[in-house]
């Protein structure tokens, strides 16, 4: 049970240090455009680190779309950026479950997270482990609430895609943290890696916003019992000045 942040990209091995970090998590393009990821300037060092690396792939792919704009490049930037994880010694990528619009059917959504891993499938899959990640809003999320991650990995399972459980964006979504990894586990089967984060708002707002371990919403115990049972890799994604406090206190309870 290693624990580490989202740190940021241009000096992650820096970053770390700072924190006192046994894993990273960091992008490798701008989290909110289109471009394709660059090779990084610290790959080298990243892949002899003794450092765990995750990449956390750019909010603004939706996979499910229904939109051929969005979908396609999304599939695109899925595949490079698992190019570009590898480039570092990445141990995965984080993707967003992505959603369909309001007047969409879902089920065409979970149909189009098939055919990536289908389409991948056939060109010998991805240079790493893609790991879903739970979101926080949206009624026609495909990984907004368990029901649906249900159906989501009725699609995909059989691929044997990775998991994140984010707890800020399971409170946000309503669902309680007590227990969650119990009924996470009996959909997926597994849980590859914590978001570790506290919740500004309140349970069920459907809003992510994230805070610091002692200062938000949810009880810290209860987060505590979450990584506990989890017994994965822990990313906390809080405010960077609280970072290596989270860190600490993380340790703490979990006796590492």
């Amino acid at each position: 049970m290693r624990i580490g942040a989202h740190v940021r990209d241009g000096d992650p091995l820096g970053a770390a240090r700072e924190r006192g970090a046994e894993i990273i998590q960091f992008f490798l393009a701008d989290p909110q455009g289109w471009k394709s990821p660059q090779p990084h300037p610290q790959a080298e060092e990243l892949r002899a680190s003794d450092i765990d690396v995750y990449i956390h792939s750019p909010y603004v792919i939706n996979v499910a779309s229904l939109n051929n704009r969005i979908r396609i490049p999304s599939r695109k930037l899925v595949v490079q950026h698992a190019k570009a994880a590898a480039a570092v010694g990445a141990r995965g990528l984080v993707v967003h479950g992505g959603h369909v619009t309001r007047t969409d059917d879902p089920a065409e959504g979970l149909a189009n997270w098939r055919k990536l891993f289908e389409r991948q499938a056939a060109e010998g899959g991805f240079a790493v482990p893609v790991l879903v990640e739970n979101t926080a809003g949206g009624d026609n999320a495909m990984a907004r609430r368990l029901d649906m991650v249900a159906r989501l990995w009725e699609q995909i399972g059989e691929f044997e895609p990775g998991f994140v459980l984010d707890t800020c964006h399971a409170f946000a979504a309503g669902e309680e943290l007590l227990g969650i990894v119990d009924r996470v586990k009996a959909i997926t089967g597994r849980i590859d890696l914590v978001h570790l984060n506290n919740s500004r708002d309140p349970f069920g707002s459907s809003r992510d916003r994230h805070a610091n371990i002692p200062s938000g919403t949810i009880d810290p115990e209860l987060l505590v019992a979450v990584c506990a049972a989890a017994d994965a890799p822990i990313v906390v994604e809080t405010p960077a000045e609280g970072q290596a406090d989270d860190i600490a206190f993380l340790r703490d309870k979990l006796g590492r």
